[in-house]
């Protein structure tokens, strides 16, 4: 007590004032800081920035869940473009297909790199995954790559999983009809293991299990916002007391959780390809033309990771869309079916296949606006990042903005498509139809866009086609669809109620006949 009194009273400087010295240095250096940022907002011309409170911008107005309607709202209020603060980092939203077409597109050059997002970029990710990577040589050599292998000149290496994995999707319809959103699930799991592992996996198959739980993660932190050291990203740099960081230890083992996943699939089938027992695909294809002598393993896993996470959230996703659409608005799926008919028989002659989409312009254009309609696959896109100072249209945009396109708010525009809420393919019924990027931004936009869009436009072609096919799907009355918001589901619990039903008992034979053998049976 007497040391206290003696450092509080005595004439050495007081713990007090070294206090008030303190305090005083930290209001003058947020009063430093809020002067800069008000000199920075000057200096340059931001598209309608939002209001927010200094330093800290506007994250603390983006909800936890839902973001995409908060983001639609904005896009509302201020048009083609507006700015907001989030972390620190200016992120420039684009409104319309016009200005994410005249920036992203006709400017690749310097919108084309990412953006660190402290969370999804370096701690779940460790700098590895293609999708964040910036624009640089570590990703034109991963993205040169998967495009040989991905192209259209590559389809009939896929094409019987196509095949056999939509046969074994409808016999899962039939089997159990109430299941259908699962069936959803084992499809697209399933046909992008075939196509990145050459092996063919169910619901019941653990990696399998766990490559869609940790892709689930992974992709709620690609909003932007969602996890605190996205608003912080000091955060990420303290590299003691980790226990204490819940941000570190929880991407840290999401992690190596995720690298755990494509490093058994990757060894698995090196020994298959090493006793002559593998199917081709992608990552056979890759390590047969020497790619392997390319990369570090860990860039081997999340190449092959990065296939699997998008094929799989797009491909079931979609087709979750497709049926709510059927029940919803099933004015175009009995168009849809007429084609059908005329193609492949009124009285189930035979399942549709891939060489009958010349034939099937109203099922291509189904692909299309199930990737426009109701986006909840990274719903604001994925960031780009400028990397220089650009002008566009009077603003004044810096190098380091980050600039995304609001996905969600421009599929439900109707200034952009009409009717925007309707489940209408034919919209995409033109001179583009055959374009699978034309017309909509669902795999991405710029040098960015998905390089197995080909691939998943396939995949969904041949599951689309052959479902309205063979089955009737109606609603259920007493739970009435609710579009107005995300339709979200996963393997285990369904997005809505519907009921589904063979259209007559001649399709449900033509599916026992056809699809029993493509069942996976242990």
């Amino acid at each position: 007590m007497a040391l206290i009194q003696t450092l509080l009273f005595s004439g050495a400087p007081s713990i007090r004032s070294v206090a008030t010295v303190g305090v005083l240095v930290i209001l003058s250096w947020l009063l430093w800081r809020i002067i800069e940022e008000k000199r920075f907002e000057r200096r340059y011309r931001l598209p309608n920035l939002v209001p927010g409170l200094p330093l800290i911008g506007n994250g603390h107005q983006i909800p936890p869940d839902n973001a995409l309607l908060h983001f639609q709202k904005l896009a509302k209020k201020y048009g083609e473009m507006f700015t907001v603060k989030i972390g620190g980092v200016y992120w420039l939203f684009l409104n319309s297909r016009r200005v994410s077409n005249e920036l992203l597109d006709k400017r690749a050059a310097i919108y084309s790199s990412r953006m660190t997002l402290p969370m999804a970029s370096d701690l779940l990710s460790n700098q590895k995954r293609m999708v964040l990577l910036p624009y640089g040589d570590s990703w034109r050599r991963e993205r040169k790559v998967m495009h040989q292998i991905l192209n259209g000149t590559n389809a009939p290496v896929f094409e019987p999983y196509q095949d056999v994995e939509s046969k074994a999707l409808l016999f899962n319809y039939l089997s159990n009809p109430q299941a259908w959103y699962k069936a959803h699930s084992a499809y697209s799991g399933s046909i992008i293991m075939s196509v990145v592992f050459g092996r063919r996996a169910d619901l019941e198959d653990a990696n399998l299990r766990e490559s869609l739980a940790v892709s689930e993660q992974f992709v709620q932190y690609l909003v932007p916002g969602r996890a605190l050291v996205d608003h912080f990203p000091f955060l990420t740099q303290f590299p003691w007391l980790k226990s204490l960081q819940p941000w570190r230890w929880y991407g840290d083992a999401l992690y190596h959780r995720t690298r755990m996943v494509y490093k058994r699939e990757l060894n698995d089938l090196r020994e298959r390809m090493k006793s002559g027992s593998y199917k081709p695909c992608f990552m056979s294809e890759f390590l047969n033309l020497g790619h392997d002598q390319e990369f570090d393993q860990d860039d081997l896993y999340f190449m092959a990771g990065a296939l699997m996470e998008a094929g799989t959230d797009t491909t079931r996703t979609s087709l979750d869309q497709i049926i709510a659409s059927v029940v919803l608005f099933p004015d175009w799926a009995e168009r849809a079916r007429k084609e059908l008919d005329e193609v492949c028989g009124t009285n189930a002659e035979r399942l549709p296949t891939a060489k009958d989409a010349p034939k099937l312009p109203r099922i291509k254009a189904a692909v299309k606006e199930s990737l426009r309609w109701k986006p909840i696959i990274a719903e604001t896109g994925i960031p780009h990042a400028l990397t220089r100072d650009d002008e566009f249209e009077g603003y004044k945009i810096p190098a380091g903005t980050v600039v995304t396109y609001n996905h969600w708010a421009i599929s439900n525009d109707p200034e952009e498509y009409e009717e925007p809420e309707r489940f209408w393919p034919e919209r995409f019924i033109d001179e583009d139809l055959d374009k699978p990027l034309q017309g909509h931004l669902g795999f991405g936009a710029g040098r960015r866009v998905c390089v197995g869009y080909n691939v998943g436009t396939t995949n969904l072609f041949i599951a689309i086609a052959r479902i309205l096919y063979c089955f009737d799907i109606h609603g259920a009355d007493d739970t009435p669809i609710d579009i107005s918001k995300p339709l979200y589901g996963i393997d285990s619990i369904p997005p809505f109620n519907v009921h589904v039903k063979p259209r007559s008992e001649a399709h449900a034979e033509l599916i026992r006949r056809e699809c029993s053998d493509s069942i996976i049976t242990s």
